[in-house]
């Protein structure tokens, strides 16, 4: 069926052929754009870095020593460790194993020969061989074949690949299911959902594939973009634009195609069907996806790279699934018409079955006790703020950032267990060369092992520029919470000798750094993101009231969130803690995407309010608008969930909280707690608009003086 549109509806026939002719072009240019750029999302991991640098803070002390190091070294390298252990203690066979081991390591390509002697522990139950990868191409892809090049042990002997390098591996095997399982995930639950909703087999694959050329079209944008170096692309930020993508598609989606049902009961063709419903849809859908967007780009803001990129690349994502929903998604329904909802077709005349059922009774109870409603829920919230307290966001060891065994993690524990735990990844200390005997000596803090210089071919200390590198050996295994008061000792002994102008960095200095912007981020970014949606919410809704109260509603949801999520997972999933940017990245996508159910929901109580009053106007828009989107609402959790198949804590967290506090927005923030509110304030809520005066069509005036 091309379209419903009757004969006598269609017009002379210059307009009959453009109210084909204008969907089916727009079909042709979206099935280019998804044959096109379809491919680039799997191809994105190949422009994704996941090594330190992409998540360095830019003005941080640990990156001015990175590049500090760059001076020391003819190629920077990336160590890999090949660590062995026999509990009975390492065999003269074990020995041989470890010699050929060198050899084939050796002959990787990638890395730097010729490889330093292998080092046996002092209780002889373990041995390493430190592997120097070449930092120019991709140290964890090449890690893993050092993994796959040595031969298989002897029995009994334990063998693993560690050091910065082989968590770079851990994190790319982690990160390889992203364009696999996790899209193949979100398109089963988008799918399952949407035939759960409108129980037809026939839209949810409209909508799937609204999604599916957004996400092409937003891959590749990203990838040239991240190709040419103007963002900076990580396995984290890849997985999100994924998920965002989806949900965002599918929300908008679900938006258009609920309004278009309505119309459709009530207009006789498919085309003025969809002309009505996007006039009074594409107002909220933009200014939703507006919202998001400059809410994410306010991580622009941050000092940390990995925030910075996610920022334009989550922007990319929504901005592309808008497009696909105000272009692709109107001109396959067009064509579609009734058909699009086969079996359950809306015939012309048909009951608007919105008006009745469950959300008419919800709509009934907040109607008869709204303040009791809104108190209720208010308390609610506040029960979940007050744990607040008990979320451990401080950081995590570097061994805690994989949710599954891994070679990398494994491997340091070995190491900590017979060598001095932080010798694979020293505190790297940088400071003028007259003053090396000075700082070497205030830097053998508690905590260091020992401090030596980095020495050139003649053995003696080298000097670049006037400056040393000192490797402080730590006692405590690198990156843990140890091992970081131990880099801050280093740092008040080693600043504090005059005229040396030390500074410290190396891998566990970069993740205190990476703390303390992290909590330099949420001061600021979260006020920003605050103003910036209530500019937007002001600007929708033409008050200013109404947009205060409905950032109020979010931001209590999003404490309330927190609070449960501390309590999931310190005492149900027994997690190890939470990385710094867990709250900031809760926040950005909490605010932006729980204020998307508030605007869909304000707008059409503002649309209602004009002609039947706030209170009327409130409660129609609610029961109109609760059935689409809660189910918008249960298809962003779900999609966000699915970043849980990926074995990493942060995504695992971030995962939970969105897809928890996405559904608390729902069921309890726009269902209960905004209409109860805005109808025990009354007209007041659009103030200073002309409705806060009873702006009602005359003689439906229901509210004044509410």
């Amino acid at each position: 069926m091309i379209s419903d549109e009757p004969p006598t509806e269609t017009g002379p026939a210059r307009i009959r052929r453009r109210r084909w002719l204008v969907p089916a072009l727009l079909l042709i240019v979206w099935l280019a754009v998804g044959g096109f750029g379809g491919p680039f999302a799997g191809k994105l991991s190949e422009v994704a870095e996941n090594d330190n640098a992409a998540f360095l803070p830019a003005s941080a002390e640990a990156t001015a020593v990175t590049e500090l190091q760059k001076r020391f070294a003819e190629s920077q390298t990336v160590p890999a460790v090949v660590v062995l252990e026999r509990p009975s203690g390492i065999t003269a066979a074990d020995q041989r194993f470890l010699a050929t081991a060198t050899q084939r390591a050796g002959e990787v390509p990638g890395v730097r020969g010729p490889l330093p002697p292998p080092i046996t522990a002092p209780d002889g139950q373990a041995a390493q061989l430190v592997v120097p990868i070449t930092a120019d191409g991709n140290p964890g892809d090449v890690a893993q074949e050092v993994r796959d090049a040595l031969p298989a042990p002897p029995e009994g002997l334990t063998v693993l690949v560690t050091g910065p390098a082989g968590q770079l591996a851990d994190l790319v095997q982690a990160f390889s299911g992203i364009d696999g399982l996790l899209l193949l995930v979100a398109a089963a639950v988008v799918v399952l959902i949407l035939i759960m909703v409108y129980r037809s087999p026939v839209l949810p694959l409209v909508v799937l594939l609204s999604a599916v050329f957004a996400l092409g079209l937003a891959s590749l944008v990203v990838y040239l973009l991240a190709d040419g170096e103007m963002l900076a692309l990580n396995g984290q930020s890849q997985g999100i634009l994924f998920i965002l993508v989806f949900g965002a598609a599918t929300d908008y989606a679900l938006l258009l195609v609920s309004r278009f049902r309505e119309d459709l009961r009530d207009t006789p063709g498919s085309w003025t069907a969809m002309r009505t419903a996007l006039r009074a849809t594409v107002e909220p859908i933009t200014a939703s996806a507006g919202t998001v967007i400059l809410g994410v780009l306010c991580l622009l803001f941050s000092d940390l790279n990995s925030n910075r990129g996610l920022g334009p690349v989550a922007a990319i994502g929504i901005a592309a699934a808008l497009l696909a929903s105000l272009t692709f998604l109107p001109a396959a329904l067009v064509l579609l018409g009734r058909a699009a909802f086969w079996p359950l077709r809306p015939a012309l005349g048909s009951p608007h079955k919105e008006e009745g059922g469950l959300w008419a009774r919800v709509a009934g109870w907040v109607n008869a006790a709204p303040r009791a409603i809104w108190i209720g829920a208010t308390v609610v919230l506040l029960a979940g703020v007050a744990f607040v307290p008990q979320l451990r966001a401080s950081g995590t060891d570097q061994s805690d950032v994989f949710l599954t065994e891994v070679d990398s993690v494994t491997g340091e524990q070995v190491l900590a267990r017979h060598f001095p735990a932080g010798a694979g990844s020293p505190a790297v200390i940088i400071a003028e060369a007259g003053k090396s005997a000075e700082v070497a000596a205030a830097a053998e803090v508690r905590g260091v092992s020992q401090v030596t210089p980095l020495t050139g071919q003649e053995g003696r200390p080298k000097v670049v520029d006037g400056k040393v590198q000192l490797n402080a050996i730590l006692t405590a295994p690198a990156g843990s919470e140890s091992a970081i008061d131990t880099v801050r000792r280093i740092r008040d002994a080693v600043h504090a000798v005059p005229g040396a102008e030390a500074k410290v960095g190396g891998r566990t200095a970069i993740q205190l750094d990476t703390q303390e912007t992290s909590k330099r981020d949420r001061a600021v970014i979260m006020p920003i993101v605050l103003v910036v949606i209530f500019a937007v919410l002001a600007l929708l809704l033409r008050a200013l009231l109404a947009p205060l109260l409905l950032i109020a509603t979010v931001v209590l949801s999003f404490g309330a969130t927190m609070g449960v999520s501390a309590l999931v997972f310190n005492h149900v999933l027994d997690f190890p803690g939470a990385d710094p940017g867990v709250p900031l990245f809760g926040f950005v996508f909490l605010v932006a995407l729980g204020i998307d159910y508030n605007i869909f929901l304000m707008t059409r109580v503002r649309e209602e309010t004009v002609h039947a009053g706030t209170r009327t106007g409130t409660l129609r828009g609610l029961t109109v608008t609760g059935g689409v989107i809660t189910s918008a609402g249960v298809v962003l959790a779900a999609t966000f969930a699915a970043l849980a198949v990926l074995p990493i804590l942060f995504l695992a967290q971030i995962a939970f909280i969105v897809a928890f506090g996405v559904l608390l927005d729902t069921l309890l923030v726009r269902s209960l707690l905004v209409p109860a509110l805005t109808i025990d304030i009354g007209s007041r809520v659009w103030w200073p608009s002309r409705l806060a005066s009873g702006g009602a069509a005359p003689g439906q005036r229901d509210d004044l003086g509410s």
